[in-house]
C-alpha cells in the first residue's frame, strides 16, 4: 500500500521530465520577458531605417534642386541668347538707315541696299527707289555742301525711326530749286521698315514749308494799307 503512491510519483516525474523539451529555455537573468526580446530588434531595425530614409529624402531635394538649376539656367542662356541677337539685330538696321545719310545724301555714295518692292511715302504721294533716288541726287546739286546729321535713333523690331537735321548752301539747281545762295537748315524726321537687311518701306516728314521761307520762295503778305487821317468835323 505505501509502494503506490512513491510508484504514481515516479511516473509523474517521469512524464513531466520527458516534456521539459517542448517547454522555451530559461530566460537569462535580468529581462523582463518576451516584451523586452521583441521591442529589441524593432529598436536596432529603427537605427538603420531612419538615417536611411533621411539619406534618400536628402538625395531627392538634392535632385529637384539640381533639375531646378538647370532648367534655369538653360532658360537664362536662351533669354540671353535672343536678346543678344535682337540687339545685333536692332544695331544693324540703325547702322543700315545711317548710310541713307552719311554715305547717300552726304558723300553721294547710294549703296544702301533697298527691297525690290520698296515703297516710299511722303505726305500723300508714295515714291519708288528710283524716285527716292533721283530726289536725293537733286538735293545734292541744290546744295552741294550738303551735310544731314542723325540726331536720334530709335530701334525696334524691323522698324527704325530717324530723327535729322539737315544744312547746306543753295548754290546749285536742282529739284526745281533754282540758285539763290541762301543758307537753309532744315529738320525731319524718317521711319524706316527694313526686311532681310534691306529697307523696305519708308515714311518721310520734313519742313518743306521752312526751306520754301529760307529760300525766299515764299510770297511775302502785301502790307496793309495805313488808314489815319481825321474825321470831318461838325459845323
Amino acid at each position: 500500500m505505501d509502494r503506490m503512491p512513491a510508484e504514481n510519483a515516479l511516473v509523474r516525474y517521469t512524464l513531466v521530465t520527458a516534456q521539459l523539451p517542448l517547454l522555451p529555455p530559461p530566460r537569462p537573468p535580468g529581462t523582463n520577458g518576451t516584451r523586452e526580446t521583441v521591442r529589441q530588434p524593432i529598436i536596432r531595425s529603427t537605427h538603420f531605417c531612419v538615417p536611411e530614409l533621411i539619406m534618400k529624402t536628402y538625395d531627392i531635394l538634392l535632385s529637384a534642386v539640381a533639375t531646378i538649376l538647370v532648367v534655369a539656367g538653360a532658360a537664362s542662356c536662351r533669354a540671353d541668347a535672343s536678346d543678344g541677337t535682337g540687339a545685333q539685330s536692332l544695331e544693324l538696321n540703325k547702322s543700315i538707315t545711317r548710310r541713307v545719310y552719311e554715305e547717300g545724301l552726304n558723300q553721294g555714295r547710294f549703296e544702301v541696299p533697298y527691297s525690290a518692292d520698296f515703297v516710299g511715302r511722303g505726305g500723300r504721294a508714295t515714291f519708288t527707289h528710283a524716285d527716292g533716288m533721283a530726289e536725293a541726287k537733286g538735293w545734292r546739286a541744290a546744295f552741294p555742301d550738303l551735310k544731314i546729321t542723325v540726331d536720334k535713333q530709335v530701334a525696334e523690331r524691323d522698324l527704325v525711326a530717324v530723327r535729322w537735321t539737315a544744312r547746306g548752301t543753295n548754290t546749285g539747281t536742282g529739284n526745281g530749286i533754282a540758285a539763290t545762295g541762301r543758307a537753309v537748315q532744315v529738320t525731319g524726321t524718317t521711319l524706316f521698315r527694313l526686311a532681310d537687311g534691306h529697307i523696305a518701306e519708308e515714311w518721310t516728314c520734313a519742313d518743306s514749308l521752312g526751306l520754301m521761307r529760307q529760300l525766299g520762295m515764299l510770297a511775302t503778305p502785301a502790307a496793309a494799307p495805313a488808314t489815319g487821317g481825321s474825321s470831318a468835323g461838325t459845323p
